[in-house]
C-alpha cells in the first residue's frame, strides 16, 4: 500500500476523474522539506571522445564541444571519468555492454533474460511509494526483439530499466500514453482538457497564496496547458495510426515514424519526453524516471544534423564530425531537461537542486566498441547532498576503485536507503 504521508502534505487540484497535484509554493508548503527526485537520460553506442572532456571546477569548468550545452549549468553538474561496470566487459558487443548498465549485474545468454534490479527501481520500490506513479520509463525509439550475433536477447539494448532479474520494465515511446499514465487520463476522460476538469479549484486556490505564489501557480498551469495542446496533436496521430495498422493487419510499432503515431522530427520527441519527466517532478507525480534517448544499435536517423547514417552505423566512425553532432544533440536534451528544472523554484532552491540526474551511454568509443570507461554527467545536488560543479576522474585507480554500482549505492543511499551494497559494489564511491 503506497504512503499518503507526501502527498497528503501536497496540494492536490481534484476535478472530474483527475488529481493535479501543484508545485511547491512558499504560502502552502514552507514547512515541508523538498523531496529527492532520480532521473537518467541514456544514448546508446557511445560518444566522440576527442570531443568529450572537461576539466577545471565550478564557473570556470572548461568544457569539450559536445559538453558545451552544459555551460550555463557548470556549477551544477558533474563530470565523471572512469567509471565502468566490470560484469559487462569481456562478454562481447552491444546487448552484453548494456544489459546492466544500471545495476551492475551479471547477464546471460540464450533465451533466458538474467540482469538485475536498477538503481531507479530500486529507488521506485522504495521513495516511489509515496507518489502517484512509482516511476517513469520512457524511451524515443522502439525496442529491439531477437537475438544479436553474440546470442545476447536484443532486450538488453533497448531496456535500461529492470524491476527483477527476469524481467525489464517496458518502455513508453508514445509521449500521449506517458502523459495519460502520468496524470491516470481514462477512457472518455482522456480527451478532456485536465485544466477544464481543475479549474474552479485553481481559481479558488490562486485566491488564497501569495502574489508570489499566484504568479507560480499560472506560469505552472500555463505549462501544464502547453504541454497538453502538444499531446492532444500526438494522441491524434496515434489513433490514425493505430486505424491503419488496423486496417493492413500489423501493429503500428512495426512500422516507421511518423506511419507509427510517433512525432516525424525526433527532436519533438525528446523534448516533449523530457517536458514529461520535468512535469512528473515539478507536480511530484513521479520521483523517479528514465528515458533512452537512442538504443544502443540504434536506428535513429538525423537529417537535421546533416548526417547520412543512422545512430548505430554513424558510431562506427565516432570521431566524425557528424557522430559529434550526434553525441551534442543528445547531451543537448540533457540539458535542456536539466535547466527546465533549474528554473522551478522549489524552497530556498530548484527542482534540479533537489535531484540527481545522470547522463551517460554504454560505451566510449563506437568504432572500438570500448566499455572500459564511460561517458557520465550529474546534474543537480540532491538537497545538498552531492557538491557539484566538478569534474572527477578515476582514471589509473584499481577497478575497484571505478565501479558504476559504487556511483549508484551512493546515489541511493544520499536519497535514505539504508544499504551497504548494491550490484557488485560494497562500498560507495569515493569522492562523490
Amino acid at each position: 500500500m503506497k504512503s499518503q504521508s507526501r502527498i497528503a502534505r501536497r496540494t492536490v487540484l481534484r476535478g472530474a476523474g483527475v488529481a493535479l497535484t501543484i508545485p511547491w509554493l512558499e504560502s502552502l508548503n514552507a514547512a515541508v522539506p523538498a523531496p529527492k527526485r532520480f532521473a537518467v537520460l541514456f544514448m546508446g553506442n557511445g560518444v566522440n571522445e576527442d570531443q568529450w572532456s572537461a576539466k577545471g571546477q565550478g564557473a570556470s569548468m572548461q568544457l569539450s564541444k559536445s559538453l558545451e550545452p552544459l555551460a550555463p549549468l557548470r556549477q551544477k553538474i558533474n563530470v565523471i571519468d572512469g567509471l565502468f561496470v566490470k560484469s559487462l566487459t569481456g562478454q562481447g558487443i552491444h546487448p552484453a555492454q548494456t544489459g546492466s548498465i544500471l545495476s551492475g549485474a551479471s547477464i546471460q545468454r540464450g533465451p533466458i533474460l538474467r540482469s538485475g534490479v536498477t538503481v531507479d527501481q530500486m529507488l521506485a520500490n522504495t521513495i516511489g511509494q509515496d507518489t502517484a506513479q512509482p516511476s517513469m520509463v520512457l524511451a524515443c525509439e522502439q525496442p529491439l526483439t531477437g537475438y544479436h550475433e553474440t546470442n545476447f536477447s536484443m532486450a538488453y539494448s533497448s531496456h535500461i530499466s529492470w524491476q527483477s532479474p527476469d524481467s525489464p520494465v517496458p518502455t513508453e515511446v508514445y509521449p500521449s500514453l506517458a502523459f495519460d499514465t502520468l496524470f491516470e487520463n481514462r477512457g472518455v476522460m482522456r480527451n478532456a482538457s485536465i485544466l477544464d476538469r481543475v479549474r474552479t479549484r485553481a481559481s479558488e486556490l490562486s485566491r488564497q497564496v501569495s502574489s508570489t505564489d499566484k504568479a507560480k501557480l499560472d506560469e505552472y498551469l500555463g505549462s501544464v496547458r502547453d504541454i497538453e495542446k502538444r499531446i492532444e496533436r500526438m494522441r491524434i496521430d496515434k489513433h490514425k495510426a493505430d486505424e491503419v495498422a488496423k486496417g493492413s493487419n500489423k501493429p503500428a510499432w512495426t512500422m516507421d515514424r511518423p506511419a507509427n503515431g510517433l512525432p516525424e522530427d525526433l527532436r519533438e520527441h525528446t523534448r516533449l519526453m523530457c517536458d514529461i519527466v520535468a512535469l512528473g517532478f515539478q507536480t511530484d507525480r513521479t520521483r523517479v524516471a528514465s528515458l533512452i534517448l537512442a538504443n544502443d544499435l540504434s536506428a535513429q536517423i538525423y537529417p537535421f544534423l546533416n548526417v547520412r547514417e543512422g545512430h548505430h552505423s554513424a558510431s562506427h566512425d565516432n570521431l566524425s564530425d557528424g557522430y559529434e553532432r550526434i553525441t551534442r544533440f543528445h547531451l543537448s536534451q540533457f540539458a535542456y531537461l536539466a535547466q527546465k528544472l533549474d528554473a522551478m523554484k522549489e524552497g530556498d532552491g530548484t527542482v534540479l537542486d533537489n535531484s540527481c540526474l545522470l547522463f551517460l551511454s554504454n560505451l566510449w568509443s563506437g568504432r572500438r566498441h570500448d566499455n572500459s570507461r564511460l561517458p557520465l554527467v550529474t546534474a543537480g545536488g540532491l538537497s545538498g547532498a552531492i557538491e557539484t560543479g566538478r569534474t572527477i576522474s578515476y582514471l589509473g585507480e584499481k577497478d575497484e576503485n571505478r565501479k558504476m554500482s559504487s556511483l549508484y549505492l551512493s546515489i541511493l543511499q544520499k536519497m535514505g536507503l539504508k544499504m551497504d551494497r548494491f550490484g557488485d559494489a560494497s562500498a560507495p564511491l569515493e569522492r562523490f
